[in-house]
């Protein structure tokens, strides 16, 4: 069965919170409120935490300097991952990827099915990797973020997680 292995160590990450948004700021921004407080109360340190435009070159700069820091394991992006013109996401963080986590998309969907019925279909959440760094990018409500923290990442995250979890590969992301 998956779960917690208590004989296992933790590992704290190191982990950057990057809200998308033309029109949040630092005392409305709920959702990064939210993934900066469900992180540090499983164990790990928000190193980061910043509002990005809807710009995808804002976006990409945002992110390169954490793909470059060797201090940044993980970078959660929340906001811009929908169908409008402004949402530019995805387009952004995707080029950077050196290997795409498919797998993340589809669980997202899964979750969200059971809370938002067929309006999942309008995100586009992805996940992937860019030099040995994790990025996951999530929708930019408050509900989306708890789902993805609370179903996913919290356990592949969490390196006594089993049967695997993601933070057992950090090691070999970079293997050639």
């Amino acid at each position: 069965m998956p779960g917690i292995d208590e004989k296992r160590d933790f590992h704290p990450l190191h982990i950057a919170v990057l809200t998308i948004s033309d029109t949040r700021t630092k005392e409305d921004d709920r959702s990064g409120d939210r993934l900066e407080k469900m992180l540090t109360e499983a164990g790990h340190s928000c190193i980061s935490r910043q509002i990005i435009t809807d710009d995808k070159d804002d976006i990409q700069a945002a992110i390169k300097k954490h793909i470059h820091d060797t201090g940044t394991d993980v970078v959660i992006t929340t906001g811009g991952t929908g169908l409008t013109g402004r949402d530019v996401t995805v387009e952004a963080v995707t080029p950077l990827y050196d290997k795409k986590i498919d797998g993340f998309s589809v669980l997202m969907h899964m979750l969200s099915y059971q809370t938002v019925g067929t309006s999942t279909m309008a995100s586009r959440a992805c996940a992937g990797l860019a030099n040995g760094t994790m990025l996951f990018s999530l929708p930019g409500s408050p509900g989306a973020c708890k789902d993805a923290w609370n179903g996913i990442l919290v356990h592949q995250l969490d390196s006594r997680h089993g049967p695997c979890n993601l933070v057992a590969l950090m090691p070999r992301f970079l293997e050639t």
